[in-house]
């Protein structure tokens, strides 16, 4: 291989090089825009499902998306926000039956608040216990209503070993669930708990207690950890399932907009100023396996001249009226004004963070609807 070929070579990898870490700064920049400090990772097919409440709110987000209203308030929840998260529980069954009750079932609760970003203001953390009754076997089905008293405990610090953990828990909610076939929901305010959490050293988590009314001990089978219980106990507890449900508000992404109507760009070729058509499909840039939906969507880009005279649907400024008027007289002193977006609309996105959350987040100023000359 000759000298002069060899040296050809290392410049084209340079390039290569060169051209590739490019495209991860623009991709680390984007991702930075968009609130996310980092591409989230795959998880394959162990995705945790997309709650029915997420879906419907993207659905109705996409269908309103071109009417008036304010894409920084929540109206399910009626708070202020732009990004919806359904934090998992990451706490786990607690091995054997409760300390302090011997016909009791503990579950440890545990949700990361570190996946909020410094900048974004809680408005609202709501937790969403799920509590399934299974039948023993396919066949049974639960004969009459069952009863279990349900008490839900904050931690404020952590258990030495061999202390009773019930000094360092604080009541916050005891009640009578009666449990049928389809599952119970109980829901809780955690708010201004869910603020401290954020604080370092300050997330202790939750514990559920859990006791089967009139029940006695002995007509219960113990179990190990994990998140399922024995099929065969001659008497069971329900399965517990928990989410945090975290609204915040991003105030940098979040101002009001004026009402639009739908867009339709015209497909007729023309070298004037104009919103052109441009799909972004996220297969193309490697990102369908984080994003839920949508699978892409119409951004469009501005593109064409600015000539003199400046007609009104081109939108131009004073400015711009004026910048025509010097090009035309020195077309190689003064350009021409440039062809750029007045006009915008936000897109909502359903997508998995790195901690395997659903968020869904509304995102300004991603679609082009106008163009003008500025």
């Amino acid at each position: 291989m000759t000298p002069l070929l060899l040296f050809a070579l290392m410049l084209l990898g340079v390039r290569a090089m060169s051209d590739s870490e490019d495209l991860k700064t623009r991709e680390r920049l984007f991702l930075s825009s968009l609130g996310l400090p980092a591409r989230p990772q795959s998880a394959g097919s162990h995705r945790r499902p997309v709650p029915s409440e997420l879906w419907r709110m993207f659905r109705r987000s996409e269908k309103e998306k071109a009417r008036e209203g304010d894409p920084c308030t929540v109206s399910e929840y009626g708070v202020r926000g732009n990004i919806i998260r359904y934090v998992q529980d990451q706490g786990g069954l607690v091995s054997g039956w409760s300390i302090s009750c011997q016909a009791c079932l503990e579950k440890q609760l545990f949700f990361n608040m570190s996946v909020l970003q410094p900048v974004e203001l809680l408005s609202l953390a709501q937790l969403e216990i799920k509590l399934h009754m299974k039948p023993l076997r396919p066949t049974e089905h639960l004969q009459g209503p069952r009863v279990v008293s349900m008490s839900l405990y904050k931690v404020i610090r952590a258990t030495l070993r061999g202390a009773n953990p019930q000094a360092n828990r604080r009541l916050l909610l005891s009640q009578s669930v009666q449990l049928q076939l389809e599952p119970t929901i109980i829901t809780m305010d955690l708010t201004p708990l869910a603020e401290s959490w954020r604080k370092p050293g300050h997330n202790y988590g939750l514990v559920v207690e859990l006791s089967l009314l009139g029940s006695e001990p002995e007509e219960l089978i113990p179990f190990l950890p994990g998140n399922s219980l024995p099929l065969d106990a001659a008497l069971t507890f329900p399965l517990i399932e928990a989410s945090l449900v975290v609204v915040s508000l991003n105030p940098h992404q979040c101002r009001s907009r004026q009402r639009r109507s739908a867009v339709h760009l015209p497909v007729t070729p023309s070298n004037v100023c104009k919103a052109r058509r441009l799909y972004i499909d996220f297969k193309d840039v490697g990102w369908q396996d984080w994003i839920i939906a949508p699978q892409g969507y119409m951004a469009n880009y501005c593109h064409g001249e600015c000539p003199f005279p400046l007609s009104e649907s081109l939108n131009g400024t004073n400015h711009a009226i004026l910048q025509t008027l010097v090009h035309s007289l020195d077309p190689q002193g003064t350009p021409q004004p440039c062809c750029v977006p007045i006009r915008l609309s936000p897109i909502s996105m359903l997508y998995y963070d790195n901690n395997d959350n659903v968020v869904l987040r509304h995102y300004q100023d991603m679609v082009v609807d106008e163009c003008g000359c500025r």
